[in-house]
């Protein structure tokens, strides 16, 4: 049950982020500095979620 609640928020998240890449891209002045600070929240979000990965199968096995 935990694993479907996390893989629906996982999908949840992606689907947020590609929203996100897809208003960037089309923007006609894109903000470098925003485009900068995405892309860092983006490696610091997928971190966090390989450590949450990492420790739920620490817990299931």
């Amino acid at each position: 049950m935990n694993g479907d609640r996390i893989a629906k928020a996982l999908a949840r998240i992606e689907a947020a982020s590609s929203r996100i890449e897809t208003a960037i891209a089309n923007r006609p002045n894109a903000d470098p500095e925003l485009e900068a600070r995405y892309r860092h929240l983006r490696a610091e979000a997928e971190g966090v979620l390989e450590d949450v990965d990492a420790l739920i199968a620490e817990l299931e096995g």
